[in-house]
């Protein structure tokens, strides 16, 4: 009898453990913040094939599952994998074998870093660098290209401003370019002394120069490319819009992904040339798990750094100047009805208050009978008051917090204080169109998302400045911002079903971090570390 009884029990157990599923992965005892449309906090979820197939606590999943892997997480944060909603991927790459030049506080302290890479005289096919800012110099002013002409007197020197709106180039370079006082300078202009070319090139004339430069090999692309990843990845970041890239980069992306040596998920707007329009809209929006061709990144003026954002009224600091269209308006709303037709999306870079109010009003003439397209306006950084209402939730404000923490500084300056009403206007966006897609500009801005994070919530900068916060009404929170950095940053690119929370169905994607952003101290959110980033259920970092 006893032998039928233990026989009996066996079978049940046997019974039980056949009705439970099996997953792959279990991750219990977290503290995770899932971005979902409640913001609901739980303490584990379970993947399976690269997806969410559970979210909730331990004690449920385990009577429906059992799991090939776990990971206690031992009550640290986890957070959905973060979304990037506007950076130069490929751009970061190149930049990581540039000489880096960002946070130099002088001319001088450019030339000794330039001078320890590349020594004087050196004979090289091309010196490259960027990041100088000379809003950060005591002087305030352009540099010329008289010290590298000393310095580089037979070698190209294209020396890139920290917003890539301006070079910085020696002689050699303007004459491979073919650049003197005459050269017609659309969408942009060289800056003279004394009725001769400076060495100071902002927006439209840097394409000249491009032209004539040595292009990158498919080789160097890809370390770029690899670069760039193994950075990102050590952000928790598992997905990002790269803003305007051409087709040889973007297939070799797609290789890469095929391959499984790119893991990163890459909404990739096409630079808005003849060639890149007459190859990929004839052929729809292309979509892989990690890849998505489906906008166009288009220029609509400068930067407000270098003065090439285009205003309504002229600078306040730079009397009879009103900045300048990179892309005429004319071509502007050309583009757009022809994208109409399409299934793309338009990403307009727009930092003036004359930029926003025309790209706001193409958008609407084109699009008012055709709901759903998700237009965006990328930066939408300085908008008059009266053009506000003119975002809805199909024209998404693509916006990028650091921004406004790196230029709080000397905006008002620039602009004048009654413009600053609507200047880094992020609470006053989000109100309007509510939709907000958080990024960073990288490497415009750090790639740190915890900056992003720190800046969206304080307004102030890493020391503390100011105590108040610049422009602290517009400030967003946590929960916003959360939002910002995944959900809504997943919707503007069209993959809100796959990506941007953590919830059932959805693309396991995910990051563990060493504190709780949601709740420490805003003073200690800067310092955030990511332990350990997933993708697709897999370990990428």
């Amino acid at each position: 009898m006893r032998l039928k009884i233990v026989s009996f029990c066996v079978g049940l157990v046997l019974m039980a453990c056949n009705q439970k599923e099996r997953a792959d992965l279990l991750v219990y005892n977290a503290q995770i913040y899932t971005a979902d449309e409640n913001s609901s906090v739980v303490s584990a979820f379970a993947v399976k094939d690269g997806v969410f197939i559970a979210v909730g606590d331990e004690q449920t999943l385990r009577k429906s599952y059992y799991f090939d892997a776990e990971q206690n997480f031992n009550q640290q944060t986890v957070l959905p994998g973060l979304i990037d909603a506007h950076a130069h991927f490929y751009g970061l790459g190149l930049f990581l074998s540039d000489v880096d030049l960002v946070g130099t506080q002088s001319q001088q302290e450019v030339i000794n870093r330039l001078t320890a890479v590349y020594p004087p005289n050196t004979k090289t096919a091309l010196i490259r660098g960027r990041g100088w800012d000379q809003n950060d110099w005591v002087s305030g002013v352009f540099p010329n290209k008289s010290i590298l002409d000393s310095l580089y007197p037979d070698t190209p020197v294209v020396l890139e401003r920290i917003d890539g709106h301006a070079y910085w180039v020696n002689q050699v370079v303007l004459d491979l370019a073919g650049i003197n006082a005459e050269t017609k300078a659309e969408g942009g202009f060289i800056v003279l002394e004394s009725g001769a070319p400076s060495g100071i090139l902002i927006d439209g004339p840097m394409a000249i120069v491009d032209a004539v430069l040595p292009q990158k090999s498919a080789e160097d692309q890809e370390t770029a490319i690899l670069m760039a990843q193994t950075e990102v990845l050590s952000y928790g970041i598992t997905a990002l819009s790269d803003a305007g890239l051409d087709r040889k980069v973007i297939e070799l992306m797609d290789q890469m992904h095929q391959r499984n040596a790119l893991h990163i998920r890459v909404d990739a707007m096409i630079a808005n040339t003849q060639e890149n329009l007459d190859y990929y809209l004839p052929k729809g929006v292309y979509q892989t798990p990690k890849l998505r061709v489906g906008s166009v990144k288009v220029y609509g003026d400068g930067a407000l750094g270098s003065r090439g954002a285009a205003l309504k009224r002229p600078y306040a600091d730079y009397p009879g100047h009103f900045g300048a269209m990179v892309t005429p308006v004319d071509a502007i709303e050309k583009l757009a009805h022809r994208l109409a037709k399409t299934d793309f999306q338009m990403n307009t870079h727009a930092i003036g208050d004359s930029a926003n109010a025309v790209v706001l009003r193409t958008y609407h003439q084109v699009l008012s009978d055709k709901p759903g397209r998700r237009w965006r306006i990328e930066h939408a950084q300085i908008i008059d008051g009266a053009d506000i209402p003119s975002f809805t939730p199909d024209i998404i404000p693509s916006v990028q917090p650091t921004h406004a923490t790196s230029d709080m500084y000397w905006a008002e300056q620039r602009l004048g204080a009654a413009r600053m009403e609507g200047a880094y206007a992020y609470a006053k966006l989000l109100k309007q169109s509510g939709i907000l897609a958080l990024g960073t500009d990288f490497p415009v801005e750090q790639v740190n998302p915890f900056l992003t994070f720190y800046s969206s919530t304080t307004r102030r900068d890493v020391s503390g400045y100011p105590e108040g916060g610049f422009l602290p009404e517009e400030a967003l929170s946590r929960a916003e911002t959360l939002w910002g950095m995944t959900r809504w940053a997943a919707y503007a690119m069209f993959r809100e079903d796959e990506i941007g929370s953590i919830e059932v169905g959805k693309r396991a994607d995910f990051c563990l971090l060493d504190r709780d952003i949601m709740e420490v101290r805003p003073q200690d959110i800067p310092q955030t570390k990511v332990l350990a980033t997933y993708i697709d259920g897999q370990k990428v970092y």
